[in-house]
């Protein structure tokens, strides 16, 4: 495997095609359906609705948008990593910084059929504090809680 330094760095519109694109893949590999939203709809609610109500972090490697964490010091709204990343310490890496930048207390919600992110939280101290269905993909959801120690 060849080492590439991956890049932590501010979210800014020149890499909205790649965020998107990447973030659609990862997530229709992760739930197993379509994106519902045009790709264009989609690069409208990461530049305009999510970027104004979170941070985004992406993680880059040669220049290639290679994941994503959108935040607040409260909740992880989005974390995705490119499906030819995933395993190599990226979404430990997004999810170590948005820790350090908590309050001690996070919550997330993850898709019932995504048992991939479903094992990376648990190993990463998130807890099960609930679950329900309320999301446009009408697929169950379980809520996580992570507390710092």
């Amino acid at each position: 495997m060849n080492q590439h330094k991956i890049i932590i760095t501010q979210y800014t519109p020149q890499y909205a095609e790649q965020t998107v694109t990447m973030w659609r893949d990862s997530k229709e590999q992760a739930i197993g359906q379509k994106e519902i939203h045009t790709f264009e709809s989609h690069v409208y609610f990461l530049n305009h609705l999510l970027a104004e109500q979170f941070h985004i972090d992406l993680a880059l490697m040669d220049e290639k948008v290679v994941g994503m964490i959108a935040y607040n010091e409260e909740e992880i709204s989005q974390l995705y990593i490119h499906i030819d990343y995933q395993g190599m310490g990226i979404g430990h890496t997004l999810l170590d910084k948005v820790k350090a930048q908590s309050k001690g207390r996070l919550t997330l919600y993850t898709f019932e059929v995504n048992e991939n992110a479903q094992r990376f939280y648990e190993k990463h101290g998130f807890k099960i504090i609930g679950r329900g269905h309320e999301n446009e993909e009408n697929l169950a959801d379980i809520q996580y809680e992570w507390i710092a120690k």
